[in-house]
């Protein structure tokens, strides 16, 4: 997959937010996330497999940023791939994340931020034979996440 990032302007805030979270410096959201939630979030970190909150949940809803609320993924594009992390075929949108090429590791794959406030999400791999639409699956750490159950 060829991707490229490109800084954004924010499209939509969460409310909570007294500024656009695109501006926001790294103290102010080191005061607005927990330590765990800055490291995956800020520092492009990871957390342990198998550990987070929706890797193996099956609640119909959308699916927001957790630094700054934009919605990025649904259930309906959630799928089991046992890998220990929500994974997903495809974002709500093309354009509600963006990619970075990432050679840290020694590995050579593409990092997903969110558009609205460039926190990191996870990666998105592709190729790896899931009966999936798109052939890809996005490996989505939970911490970044905050899952909006639909009204019922």
């Amino acid at each position: 997959m060829e991707a490229s990032f490109e800084p954004t302007t924010p499209r939509q805030q969460n409310p909570d937010l007294e500024r656009p979270a695109a501006s926001l410096t790294e103290e102010e959201w080191r005061e607005r996330l927990t330590p765990e939630e800055y490291h995956v979030l800020r520092q492009a970190g990871t957390e342990r497999a198998f550990t987070g909150e929706y890797w193996d949940t099956h609640t119909k809803g959308s699916y927001r940023c957790r630094a700054c609320g934009a919605e990025l993924f649904t259930s309906r594009e959630k799928f089991d791939s046992h890998c220990g992390w929500p994974s997903f075929w495809a974002p709500l949108a093309a354009d509600s994340v963006v990619y970075l090429h990432d050679r840290t590791f020694g590995m050579d794959r593409v990092e997903v931020r969110c558009a609205t406030c460039n926190s990191h999400l996870g990666h998105v791999f592709e190729g790896e034979g899931y009966d999936t639409p798109t052939d890809q699956r996005y490996c989505i750490n939970s911490i970044s996440l905050t899952l909006v159950p639909d009204e019922t």
